[in-house]
């Protein structure tokens, strides 16, 4: 493991000797535009491992992407080796579908404290829901971002991450009924607390979200890739293309569906991810939205 070698896969050639707010924010915008947020290895006969040399092994070696356990646990390490003070803590996702928020621990994400203030790193969400800067972590202040207005809501210890969506014109109107287009501009994100979790916490849950018939990550092959203005993300056979801001607080989002062969090249060329084993594109019923 070198942090070099990681520094060339996501093509970061910046300075690093100073664990700063400008450096971090720098790597962490390096990494989510090229690393992909994805769980095809569950739809590729695979077992997603949390251990960081594999972890390092699939995303930096055979340029892979990985899930939250992955993208950010490599991203421990990697602060950790610049020396920045970091610790894993662990979020439970909120549940359009049961509008709940789920009752285990099921997504990690880093605590980050720099000259005293602590913020939020997060790589591992993806789709529309991935910050593109590290989040100053202080209750009801609005922190615009280009995906968006994120905050965080904090009660009794408990801390509630948000997201206020702009408008999204869709000029497919195939899709013009889909999650894509919903009203309801503030969206619940996860809640977390600031206790310090270890890998081995978020083992039970990795293994459900891997093989359970209810999991949505079962349900669905996903794969999306931040860009310089919005994202690009493959759900199954549906390929969607967002760009933020396209017009004044609307969002253009862009449709197609693909076929088997498509979905296959467009993994390689748009996400630039190369699989060692044969993809099957799975979108069975849940609710996952860009």
């Amino acid at each position: 493991m070198n942090i070099t070698e990681y520094f060339t896969r996501i093509s970061y050639n910046g300075s690093y000797k100073n664990p700063d707010l400008e450096t971090l924010t720098a790597i962490f915008q390096h990494h989510i535009r090229a690393v992909p947020f994805e769980n095809l290895s569950i739809h590729c006969g695979e077992t997603i491992e949390l251990d960081l040399e594999p972890v390092y092994d699939k995303i930096v070696k055979k340029k892979r992407g990985g899930w939250c356990m992955e993208n950010n646990h490599l991203l421990y390490w990697v602060l950790k080796t610049l020396g920045y003070d970091t610790t894993i803590i662990g979020a439970k996702v909120y549940s359009p579908e049961e509008n709940a928020y789920n009752h285990h621990i099921n997504h990690l994400l880093l605590k980050v404290v720099l000259d005293g203030k602590a913020y939020i790193v997060d790589g591992g969400f993806g789709m529309v829901y991935q910050m593109w800067q590290p989040m100053e972590l202080i209750s009801g202040k609005d922190q615009p971002q280009v995906p968006g207005i994120f905050r965080f809501m904090e009660d009794n210890g408990i801390w509630y991450f948000e997201k206020i969506k702009r408008k999204q014109y869709n000029p497919n109107q195939s899709f013009s009924n889909s999650n894509n287009l919903e009203k309801n501009a503030c969206k619940k994100v996860y809640l977390f607390t600031l206790e310090p979790r270890e890998i081995e916490d978020f083992r039970p849950q990795s293994v459900y979200l891997q093989t359970s018939p209810d999991s949505l990550f079962v349900k669905k092959s996903i794969c999306s890739l931040q860009t310089s203005d919005g994202l690009w993300a493959l759900v199954g056979w549906k390929l969607t293309k967002v760009k933020y801001n396209y017009k004044e607080n609307m969002d253009l989002v862009e449709t197609t569906t693909l076929t088997d062969e498509e979905v296959l090249k467009t993994v390689k060329d748009k996400f630039r991810v190369m699989l060692d084993h044969k993809l099957i594109p799975v979108n069975r019923k849940g609710s996952f939205t860009t």
